[in-house]
């Protein structure tokens, strides 16, 4: 790919002399716009997914007894990896349509006196269309962290007079961190390459790395393609290694592991 990337297509096929201009076309053209854009994005439904699951692992891990309603729950997050990622998103186009259910009880309700055009092929329409399929991918790592945490330690902190918001703070939140630091990487990286989203619930309007790859791709211009992946590619091990830092720091995850080997 990085070979690619320097590289000058031709109509004759490859020019193998090296050249930076699919480097120099990413930002004359603009296209690093749609880079800074899909970061942008990724960035903020990262951030919602975390805020979302972390509450609802600490329930499914530590609050909820019941192991039927842990095996209905634990169903329904898996059931759509069977569905493919368009089958998953295009439900959601009649739902936020201007004739959609949403835009009905929005009007009925009288919150707006008519259909509200943003719902979809937006921006912010893009960010609800990425919720549903990554949250998953955070949940999963946080709700196995929270579960290798010994229960005595909570109950321990009870003990010696901590709030629950202390126990969050100085055992949960901590002990924890791992499994939130692989959620973030396991939402963010994907999400980086999604195109399935952006085109069907963002339309031509909302343009993210996976679509624009994928244009370039069809209109055979491999080398700015490879460029655009290369620099996905930098951002990547970038994050990778912030999490082995930071997994180091605080150290190295290994007690989860062995949990899982257990």
């Amino acid at each position: 790919m990085l070979l690619f990337s320097v590289l000058r297509a031709t109509a004759g096929g490859l020019d193998f002399s090296l050249t930076l201009d699919a480097y120099r076309e990413i930002l004359l053209t603009g296209r690093w716009e749609v880079t800074v854009r899909t970061i942008r994005i990724a960035a903020t439904v990262t951030l919602i997914l975390l805020l979302v699951s972390f509450p609802f692992a600490l329930w499914l891990a530590k609050g909820l007894k019941s192991p039927t309603i842990k095996v209905v729950i634990w169903t329904l997050l898996t059931a759509p990896f069977f569905l493919s990622d368009t089958a998953r998103v295009v439900i959601w186009r009649p739902v936020l349509g201007l004739m959609g259910p949403v835009n009905s009880a929005l009007i009925e309700l009288g919150l707006t006196s008519r259909p509200l055009t943003w719902l979809l092929f937006s921006e912010p329409a893009v960010h609800f269309g990425l919720i549903g399929p990554y949250l998953p991918n955070m949940l999963w790592p946080i709700f196995l962290s929270i579960t290798l945490i010994d229960d005595e330690l909570i109950e321990a902190s009870k003990d010696i007079g901590a709030s629950p918001v202390q126990t969050l703070r100085h055992v949960i939140l901590p002990l924890s961190l791992p499994g939130i630091l692989a959620g973030i990487i396991f939402s963010f990286v994907p999400m980086l390459g999604d195109d399935v989203v952006s085109k069907i619930i963002g339309g031509q309007q909302v343009l993210m790395l996976g679509g624009a790859m994928l244009d370039l791709i069809t209109a055979l211009n491999y080398s700015v393609a490879a460029a655009m992946s290369t620099l996905v590619l930098i951002l990547i091990a970038a994050l990778q290694l912030v999490l082995i830092m930071l997994l180091r720091r605080i150290g190295g995850g290994a007690s989860m592991i062995e949990g899982v080997r257990k």
